[in-house]
């Protein structure tokens, strides 16, 4: 399935947590937070200012960004869970972020 945000919004897909603490501690799927960076997959045309004009988004398909601990609405699209989000949820772009980031698992 395909899906296009609307508007200022975005789709992101979350990077996933740390199962270690830098000590070597390995940490339980119970106590893990939810990651606050992830993966841009797709993003609307951008605002309108009042005048109608157009204003263009900051972040693009492919960017790593950090985002709020509760931003966005959490979608299943298939089989892989997203986040819906406007782009003022975004607190900025990761720069040199490596390739080697993990995706999340599919769940079964």
């Amino acid at each position: 399935m395909k899906f296009k945000p609307l508007q200022d919004r975005l789709l992101v897909r979350r990077m996933d947590a740390e199962e270690k603490t830098a000590g070597g501690l390995i940490i339980p799927e119970t106590a893990k937070e939810k990651p606050m960076q992830g993966e841009v997959v797709a993003v609307g045309p951008g605002g309108r200012t009042e005048a109608g004009a157009l204003i263009p988004m900051d972040v693009k398909a492919g960017d790593k960004v950090l985002f709020g601990k509760w931003s966005g609405t959490e979608i299943k699209i298939d089989g892989e869970d997203l986040l819906v989000m406007k782009e003022s949820d975004v607190f900025g772009v990761i720069e040199g972020a490596t390739a080697a980031a993990k995706k999340p698992k599919k769940a079964a």
